[in-house]
């Protein structure tokens, strides 16, 4: 039986039998359950991050599994890597609904030039996403304007390039650059100040 693998960098090894993909494309509802809660482990949390409660992280999963399940009756698996394939139609939805949102455009800043915006982001650190505790970071990131929090999410924590969020997000690769350097900015100022109250308590 063929076995397709699934990134070993997760926090545990996921395998999918080819089997049941093909059966889940053929519309075996027992197929289609395990399918469903095998990637509800490893896609759920991708969808909690970039939504702020479980019902809309759900519906996310929901939709974008969806997707996947009618997707698999039109792909080849023999030359496709599954997860991948599976992830960026999770991240595609994920980021419909971005697009969606009101707040779309509430925290677009336009600047100049892109080489302001090269400066800007050339001047950045990654102090905030390497000090700092994962879900603590992930709470600084839900306080800080939409479009920042999108940005540092996909570059830092999903692994994307800047051109690829440019794509996605209808950018340029400079904006998206200055909207990361921005998001760092913030996120370090809001580590300071939680030091210097932390620093403060001590002294009390």
């Amino acid at each position: 039986m063929q076995i397709i693998s699934i990134n070993r960098s997760l926090a545990f090894n996921m395998q999918i039998d080819k089997d049941v993909l093909i059966n889940c494309a053929n519309n075996d509802r027992k197929a289609q359950k395990k399918l469903y809660e095998m990637c509800f482990r490893i896609f759920m949390p991708l969808c909690l991050r970039y939504n702020s409660n479980e019902e809309d992280a759900r519906f996310a999963y929901n939709n974008a599994f969806l997707k996947i399940n009618i997707g698999l009756q039109s792909i080849n698996l023999d030359k496709i890597n599954f997860f991948a394939w599976a992830k960026r139609i999770v991240t595609n939805v994920l980021i419909d609904e971005y697009r969606k949102s009101k707040n779309h455009t509430k925290y677009y800043v336009a600047k100049e030039t892109d080489y302001e915006l090269e400066f800007h982001a050339e001047n950045s650190t990654n102090e905030a996403e390497s000090d700092f505790g994962y879900k603590m970071l992930l709470k600084l990131i839900d306080e800080i304007p939409q479009t920042h929090a999108l940005v540092f999410k996909m570059f830092v924590i999903d692994g994307f390039s800047h051109r690829e969020i440019a794509e996605e997000l209808k950018l340029s690769e400079g904006t998206s650059k200055w909207h990361l350097s921005i998001a760092r900015k913030l996120l370090r100022e809001k580590l300071e100040k939680m030091d210097a109250q932390v620093e403060k308590r001590k002294v009390i």
